[in-house]
């Protein structure tokens, strides 16, 4: 707008300015609803732990297929997703970075990692820390033994809680209602058809598991392969991991002390270190 030769500021009405600013809270909604469907497609991937196609990830998480395609397309450029040979989509490398970084800026998981290597020297056999996802009991870290034996469960991988040892520890500290209801939503008949399912026995067994700070499982959830834990207790007795020797199962009961107090010790130290025996 111009008055004698000079241009002056231009004026908005008070109805443009709450225009423009409702304008920008769409936009930022926008965005929000654009960061929350690449969680989702992310989310499910994980949830999941497989490759999946575009049409069978929009049905999952009940979008659009075209938004979901964009979505995947653009995350798949920045290497978030990463496309299969037959098209199917799953992580991507950048996500497995920042989650590196992310493990490295926790002090519990260096120290637990650490613990863990020195425990598979000593003990000679596969350590593994685990945490609870869920219903779910997930592998955090893990140093594989000497020998030759393989163990099918990886580091990421998630399992009912019900069928390992250190699935039971995990909810042992919870009050006893709380465990049954859990074990009544989440106990799953496991491949091998030894894994129990019923809640309140259940139950019972990770009170007495997390009370003698040990818990032994064998053949439950894989065929012959055994596994000892014991509870990592933060400073108000909540066991927030576990770390366990998992071992060939005619191994576990020919020598089982030798074991079980190699795995109680490096629980101990493990909370020591965090400060947490002291509670």
């Amino acid at each position: 707008m111009e008055l004698d030769g000079k241009t002056s500021p231009p004026v908005y009405s008070e109805d443009e300015g709450h225009a423009d600013e409702a304008a920008g809270k769409g936009a930022r909604r926008a965005r929000v609803s654009g960061i929350d469907r690449a969680l989702q497609v992310i989310d499910h991937l994980y949830e999941t732990g497989s490759p999946a196609g575009v049409y069978a990830i929009a049905k999952a998480v009940k979008a659009p297929l075209s938004t979901v395609y964009v979505i995947v397309d653009d995350l798949v450029e920045k290497n978030m997703l990463t496309r299969q040979a037959d098209g199917s989509i799953w992580l991507g490398a950048r996500l497995y970075h920042y989650g590196l970084a992310y493990a490295r800026s926790l002090d519990f998981m260096s120290i637990a990692t650490h613990e863990m290597h020195d425990l598979c020297r000593q003990a000679g056999e596969t350590v593994q820390v685990c945490g609870r996802d869920g219903d779910y009991m997930l592998v955090l870290a893990m140093a594989d033994g000497p020998s030759h034996f393989q163990v099918a469960s990886r580091v990421g991988t998630r399992v009912p809680l019900n069928w390992t040892a250190s699935g039971r520890l995990l909810v042992g500290h919870l009050p006893e209602q709380e465990r049954i209801e859990l074990f009544k939503r989440c106990a799953r008949s496991s491949p091998t058809g030894r894994a129990e399912i019923d809640p309140g026995t259940l139950s019972e067994a990770a009170a007495k598991a997390f009370e003698a700070r040990l818990s032994i499982q064998a053949g439950e959830s894989d065929y012959a392969v055994a596994c000892i834990a014991s509870p990592i207790c933060d400073r108000d007795g909540h066991c927030v991991a576990t770390i366990s020797i998992v071992l060939p199962e005619q191994k576990a009961f020919s020598d089982e002390n030798h074991y079980t107090a190699h795995v109680r010790n490096s629980a101990e130290r493990i909370e020591k270190l965090m400060g947490w025996r002291n509670r």
